[in-house]
């Protein structure tokens, strides 16, 4: 007899993760996910499929047989789903008249990407406008692995030869911090009283960019405290409220983690942060990428 159940990729992520690290409050770490929540989908899983994937005990978790035989699969099926996915956006940049707007964040900023979209649109009534939605895990959002045609970026970019920008926005750094910190108290605080506190990092694949909001450059050789590592808002917000450490966010991106229990503040001595749209220099001479960067530039009253 053939099973067929569907099975969300998700919940074959959280298994393949719980597998790996036999573990599941490591897992949860990994997969930014409440250790209650990734037991739940897991049982859950496990109901959907007629069978225990993992056993858990006082000695800690280990595979059942018909985890073990899964597992190889299940890693198929999420590099499939990758792959596919890298395909389908290949596909789409590759169609005529299509413009890729990669981004980690929307820029929000008081309507600059409507207002860029409209005047696009009026100028190159033909083509037609992609938004790329990328991981913090890639700082380039899209351009170095050529899924983007130009990308909505913090600088200072990897590589950054390879790239040209304009800059839409220059803002302050603040600080994220829980609302039971100490120094959340303080209407405006000093970096140097955050030297020692741990911070939340991007991923080592953001390279400068990590290092930018690591604030590297006015920590005067004192390596950081890393608490954790983040790779999108929502990741941020649930590890400021867990107290995990403290970040930098600019002031546009303050009202993304400014929710619930989490506020920010000023910080004295600090330089700004900025903004950028982005294009790979060999691509500046398509009219696509050469007329968004300059409605950009027009909408962003530079």
């Amino acid at each position: 007899m053939v099973m067929t159940i569907d099975v969300h990729v998700r919940d074959l992520r959280y298994f393949v993760t719980v597998a790996e690290e036999l573990h599941f409050t490591r897992a949860a770490e990994r997969l930014y996910v409440s250790q209650p929540a990734l037991s739940k989908q897991v049982r859950a899983l496990e109901r959907q499929l007629g069978t225990e994937l993992l056993r858990r005990d006082p000695r800690g978790v280990t595979l059942t047989e018909a985890g073990a035989a899964l597992l190889p699969y299940a890693r198929r099926v999420l590099a499939a789903w990758s792959e596919g996915a890298a395909a389908l956006e290949a596909a789409r940049a590759a169609a005529r008249g299509t413009l890729v707007v990669g981004m980690s964040t929307s820029p929000g900023r008081g309507g600059l990407l409507p207002a860029i979209r409209s005047r696009f649109t009026a100028a190159h009534p033909d083509s037609v406008l992609r938004l790329r939605q990328v991981s913090w895990e890639d700082p380039t959002a899209g351009l170095a692995d050529g899924g983007s045609d130009v990308a909505f970026v913090w600088l200072p970019l990897p590589d950054a030869d390879r790239y040209g920008w304009t800059v839409v926005a220059e803002e302050p750094r603040l600080v994220a911090l829980p609302v039971t910190h100490p120094l959340a108290s303080r209407a405006e605080i000093d970096f140097a009283d955050l030297l020692d506190e741990p911070f939340l990092a991007l991923p080592e694949s953001a390279g400068p960019l990590r290092d930018h909001w690591l604030a590297l450059d006015e920590r005067g050789g004192r390596a950081p405290r890393v608490g954790a590592e983040v790779a999108g808002t929502e990741e941020t917000y649930e590890a400021l409220v867990a107290g995990l450490g403290v970040c930098l966010v600019a002031a546009g991106n303050a009202p993304l983690v400014s929710l619930g229990g989490v506020v920010t503040r000023p910080v004295r001595g600090l330089s700004p942060s900025r903004y950028a749209l982005a294009w790979r220099r060999e691509d500046e001479g398509r009219a696509l990428v050469r007329g968004y960067a300059e409605v950009c530039r027009a909408a962003g009253g530079r």
